[in-house]
C-alpha cells in the first residue's frame, strides 16, 4: 500500500506560494518548502516529482492570482475597463511583489512574445473606445503597456511609493495623449 501524506498538493502549493510571496523565487527550494510545511521533504516529493514541478504549480497558481485582480478591478467599476486592467496590474505588483517579480521581471528569452488570454479582452475595448483597426490597437497597447508596467516594476521595486489615485492620474494622461497621436494618426 502507497504511504499516505498529511498533506494534498494545493496545500504544499499553498505553502510555496506564501515562501515564494515572503522570500522571492529563489528562496523556494525543497528544503525551505519543507521547514515550511513542517516536515520532511519526503511528503513533497511523495505528490510532486521534483522541485520543477513545484516551481510550475508556485506559477500557475500566481497566474490566477494575477488574473483574479484583473477580475476584480474591472468588475469594480471604479475605472473604465481598459483602465481597471492597468489598475489592478500595478496593484499586484503593489501587494504582491515578489509574484509580480515571479510572473513578470524574470528572463524570458527564448520565450515568442505572445498576446496573454488577458489581451484577448482587452483588444476589442481599445478598438471600440478609440476607432482603432486590430493591428493599431495592439501597438496602442503594446505601448500604453510598457508604461504601465514600467510602473509597476518601479512599485514592485520600492522605487516608487506612489498613491493608487497619482497612478490613475499619470494613466489617464498617458492614455490621452497615446489616443490623441493614434487617431491623428488614423484621421479620426
Amino acid at each position: 500500500m502507497p504511504p499516505k501524506f498529511k498533506f494534498t498538493r494545493d496545500e504544499i502549493t499553498s505553502a510555496a506560494l506564501d515562501l515564494t510571496r515572503r522570500a522571492g523565487p529563489g528562496g523556494l527550494t525543497a528544503r525551505a518548502l519543507a521547514e515550511e510545511l513542517g516536515c520532511s521533504v519526503k511528503p513533497i516529493f511523495g505528490l510532486f516529482k521534483n522541485m520543477e514541478e513545484v516551481q510550475g504549480a508556485v506559477l500557475s497558481a500566481a497566474q490566477d492570482l494575477y488574473l483574479s485582480y484583473l477580475a476584480e478591478d474591472m468588475a469594480a467599476g471604479k475605472y473604465p475597463p481598459y483602465k481597471a486592467s492597468g489598475m489592478g496590474y500595478i496593484r499586484f505588483a503593489r501587494e504582491e511583489k515578489e509574484l509580480f517579480k515571479l510572473l513578470f521581471m524574470c528572463d524570458r528569452k527564448g520565450q515568442p512574445p505572445e498576446p496573454g488570454r488577458e489581451m484577448e479582452a482587452i483588444l476589442p475595448l481599445i478598438m471600440k473606445n478609440t476607432g482603432l483597426s486590430r493591428e493599431r490597437a495592439e501597438r496602442f497597447h503594446l505601448e500604453l503597456w510598457i508604461f504601465v508596467h514600467g510602473i509597476a516594476s518601479m512599485i514592485a521595486t520600492s522605487y516608487l511609493d506612489w498613491e493608487m489615485e497619482t497612478v490613475s492620474e499619470v494613466l489617464t494622461d498617458a492614455y490621452m495623449g497615446l489616443k490623441s497621436r493614434f487617431c491623428e494618426e488614423a484621421g479620426k
